[in-house]
């Protein structure tokens, strides 16, 4: 059932005959309804409304299949991620990580790091530490997309900016205080936070990141991770207890969020296919 209801078992391209390109786009469930039972992710609701939708490209038709994932550390540690993508990123044409990020804005996230910050998942478990990936060889401290970010940021692809987002959090060669730098990563330092944070949208960026270089497609292979804006009710609906489920501004956001998300594809695929 946990295979099934996420979508991963029915991912389905047409052959490489027929000239349509595939694109693979990844969700999460919502997280912290402990605060509001409300909450929704608009990642989900991407992967949701875009699976099976075939979009126009420069480079001619290109199908999109989405999965979703658990918002649990350990099925992460499990393998989850590597297990589900592994048989279709040697097949597709460009894949996206995608989770819900900051307040009115999407991010291209161009780093990854190997740490986890401990926040806790939809179990209210917590995990600190260095993000657990299988051998073999060590697992590097940072990846990065390739994903045509400056072709995403400035196209128009809907009413939110969208941003090249470069800032990390590292422990820099020789030093064991962490500190921000807002242009990425430097030579030899450890991870403390990606462009995407240290909970688990950063870890299914860079396990997905780490699986494609491991595979040899990180020069042939477009892919890499994108915050979408945070999914907001209206005005006066922002009380959890008094609230209402939906609104119309909230709806409006979600159509938005997911026509924008399109967008993105679109450009991604237009820039990166031929």
């Amino acid at each position: 059932m946990e295979r099934t209801s996420r979508g991963r078992s029915d991912i389905r391209y047409p052959s490489c005959a027929t000239g349509i390109k595939g694109i693979l786009v990844t969700g999460f469930d919502p997280f912290t309804l402990d605060q509001d039972i409300r909450i929704s992710n608009p990642s989900g609701a991407v992967a949701l409304a875009l699976d099976g939708k075939v979009i126009q490209t420069n480079s001619g038709p290109a199908r999109i299949e989405a999965v979703t994932f658990p918002v649990r550390w350990q099925d992460f540690a499990n393998g989850t991620v590597e297990r589900t993508l592994a048989p279709y990123l040697p097949k597709v044409d460009l894949y996206t990580t995608v989770s819900q990020g900051r307040t009115g804005r999407f991010d291209v996230e161009r780093t990854n790091g190997a740490w986890r910050g401990g926040y806790p998942d939809n179990g209210n478990i917590s995990s600190t530490g260095t993000i657990p990936v299988a051998a073999p060889a060590t697992p590097p401290q940072w990846t990065t997309t390739t994903l045509p970010y400056k072709a995403i940021v400035t196209a128009h692809t809907g009413r939110f900016p969208a941003y090249d987002h470069t800032p990390v959090t590292e422990i820099p060669t020789g030093s064991t205080e962490p500190v921000v730098r807002p242009d990425g990563p430097t030579p030899g330092s450890t991870a403390r936070e990606g462009g995407g944070g240290n909970y688990l949208s950063n870890e299914i960026a860079y396990r997905a990141t780490l699986l494609r270089d491991r595979l040899g497609l990180h020069d042939t292979l477009p892919g890499g991770h994108v915050h979408t804006p945070v999914l907001q009710f209206g005005a006066g609906n922002t009380d959890p207890a008094t609230g209402k489920i939906t609104d119309p501004q909230f709806v409006r956001n979600r159509l938005d969020i997911i026509a924008q998300l399109r967008s993105i594809l679109t450009t991604a695929a237009n820039t990166a296919l031929k």
